[in-house]
């Protein structure tokens, strides 16, 4: 059962719910492929069997393109003509601009926080957004950029706040896994500002009812853990000391604070020291490379596998855009 402790004061006044992911499902499908569902070699023990969902393999290296794609499927004419924005750590502002490249949407413009890794910039300019450094991180940026939007007068594509249609996206990787291994009974998650972690959810639980959701936050920014515990949305979120983790860090959705009670099973925080370990472990021993957010589910794994549980565990890899200097920092130590 969904874990008692975050229930929210605040009565859920949007109702998210899993026919927006099927829809989106459907919607998206006939423009991207599915990712694999690959069983890892080395954290199997005893009869417990971990499988990697790896968004890592997707166009764009993340998981953010459903979500992006979902919606800017449903945007008017009027809408695609004044031009897509958005604010991003550097996953979603990529998605954005694959997918109006891929839609014929002429102007996309990305507004990433000042210390977002370069990786992540060269994914953008790549698929042709137009790249604007703002603030010292996602919060600022975020305030920053939408200024900047509204002033522009441009559609705005939302990252994770409150947008069904986002949230619809990023879901829809539990349909992939749950047909790929009816088996799964566990699905562990990153959890940033909370779109991936609802989506799938309650996506999942809709399929197969008695399955377990768990969400995962770095120690440097654990918003959600805090928003339930003191049941307040914190919508902007300190982040402590250096972290791995910049695609996991800033304030939470509003609509995932009001829906996540429900569906969410537990949530673990996880030290960066373990992530560094768990993202050597995926790159190294696995041979697959992922972002160090994405490997938060691995060192939950690493640090917490009783707490994890399950029999048939699957642990979504949301993204790929490490940066390369850090990647062999990560290695050679």
């Amino acid at each position: 059962m969904p874990c008692a402790l975050f229930w929210p004061e605040k009565e859920v006044k949007m109702k998210f719910t899993a026919q927006e992911v099927f829809d989106a499902y459907d919607r998206i499908k006939p423009y991207i492929p599915d990712t694999p569902l690959y069983e890892s070699v080395h954290l199997g023990e005893g009869d417990r069997r971990y499988f990697f969902k790896l968004e890592c393999f997707q166009p764009v290296k993340s998981f953010k393109i459903r979500g992006a794609l979902n919606k800017m499927l449903t945007l008017t004419e009027e809408e695609r003509e004044r031009g897509v924005a958005t604010v991003s750590s550097g996953n979603h502002g990529s998605s954005v601009a694959y997918a109006a490249k891929m839609l014929g949407i002429k102007n996309a413009d990305i507004i990433i926080p000042g210390p977002a890794p370069k990786a992540k910039e060269d994914m953008i300019r790549f698929f042709g957004g137009n790249v604007l450094r703002m603030g010292n991180d996602y919060d600022e940026a975020h305030a920053e950029g939408m200024k900047y939007i509204e002033e522009k007068g441009m559609t705005y594509i939302d990252a994770y706040y409150d947008d069904f249609k986002i949230y619809g996206g990023q879901g829809t990787i539990a349909c992939e896994i749950l047909r790929q291994n009816p088996d799964i009974d566990t699905i562990v998650v990153p959890m940033g500002g909370g779109g991936l972690s609802t989506g799938i959810a309650v996506a999942a639980k809709a399929i197969k009812p008695g399955i377990r959701v768990i969400g995962v936050q770095t120690e440097a920014c654990p918003a959600f853990i805090k928003s339930f515990e003191d049941k307040v949305c914190y919508e902007e979120y300190p982040v402590t000391g250096d972290t791995l983790c910049d695609a996991l860090v800033g304030g939470v959705g509003r609509l995932a604070y009001e829906t996540l009670p429900e569906y969410i099973d537990d949530i673990i925080e996880v030290k960066e020291t373990t992530i560094r370990r768990a993202t050597k472990l995926m790159i190294k021993d696995e041979r697959f490379i992922a972002e160090g957010g994405s490997c938060s589910t691995i060192a939950a794994v690493l640090d917490e596998r009783e707490r994890v549980g399950g029999k048939n565990i699957a642990l979504v890899i949301s993204g790929g855009n490490i940066d390369g200097d850090l990647m062999t920092e990560i290695l050679t130590k």
